[in-house]
């Protein structure tokens, strides 16, 4: 919860990899809350969140975003070029002095392809629309390539071809093994592609 107020209690969950599970439930029941949490932006009140059986307070920012990507409801719009926002993802996994590699460029190029977003690479984020930035923050999430990606409301903005694109990447990330936890709106996609569904 926040300022001493709870909003979810008594939740016990564990996610397996390879697996995609949606959160649904009515505005304000406390999806993002749990999304937060699990991504380590929230620590719980009381009880644990665990990754890999260890408490996810204990690991450094660092280790935590080689991990975890965590895509936001809500996001803010830097007055940056899409690539240098992909840039960012990679930083996790580089060591000092934080210079990118072919091989971070390659994933940064690749994620924008899976995205059908290459053709925005050197564009200012501030210049597209809100399907294309959400495609872009999607990007992002790829090419940050952690086990785990949370994704609050990814098929916000996005019309519906792109949703069912959308769709079908997540299910082939969750072939490579990798867990999948959203927040979905939309009752038939939830039921459709999810392994479990959290109401």
């Amino acid at each position: 919860g926040y300022d001493g107020r709870y909003v979810i209690r008594d939740v016990n969950l564990s996610f397996e990899s390879g697996r995609i599970y949606t959160m649904i439930g009515k505005n304000g029941c406390g999806k993002s809350t749990l999304l937060k949490s699990c991504s380590g932006l929230l620590n719980p009140k009381t009880g644990s969140v665990l990754l890999d059986g260890k408490e996810l307070h204990q690991y450094l920012p660092n280790e935590r975003a080689k991990k975890i990507s965590y895509l936001s409801q809500s996001t803010n719009t830097p007055n940056i070029t899409v690539e240098r926002l992909l840039a960012h993802a990679r930083f996790p996994h580089l060591s000092y002095p934080k210079k990118l590699r072919q091989e971070d460029w390659n994933i940064i190029y690749k994620s924008l392809e899976e995205m059908n977003a290459k053709g925005f690479a050197n564009t200012s984020l501030r210049a597209l629309s809100g399907g294309e930035r959400q495609r872009i923050y999607l990007a992002m999430q790829l090419a940050q390539d952690t086990k785990i990606l949370l994704l609050d409301e990814p098929t916000t903005y996005l019309d519906i071809e792109y949703q069912l694109s959308l769709m079908k990447l997540l299910e082939k990330l969750k072939q490579q093994g990798k867990t999948i936890v959203m927040v979905l709106h939309d009752l038939e996609q939830a039921l459709k592609y999810s392994d479990y569904i959290i109401a």
